[in-house]
């Protein structure tokens, strides 16, 4: 069984992983800690720097080569991460 918190594979389930994540922030920006355009990308950035104690958790080796799946846990992380 894989251990992924977000299964996407294809760029359709990405699509639709970012459709969800736009109307959740739309719909209950309370929810997220950067709910702001300039903060998510700034947390974004922030969360790919430090990415390697993500996935070292997971017992799977940091990403040298993005997939759709890795873009998007950025897009997950970038919600709450400071």
């Amino acid at each position: 069984m894989e251990n992924d918190p977000y299964p996407v594979k294809t760029r359709s389930e990405l699509i639709q992983l970012i459709l969800s994540l736009a109307s959740e922030v739309k719909n209950s920006p309370d929810k997220w800690e950067n709910n702001d355009l300039s903060s998510y990308l700034k947390a974004m950035a922030s969360w790919m720097e430090d990415m390697d104690g993500f996935y070292e958790n997971l017992n799977k080796p940091s990403p040298d080569n993005a997939s759709w799946s890795v873009f998007a846990d950025i897009l997950m992380a970038a919600r709450i991460y400071e």
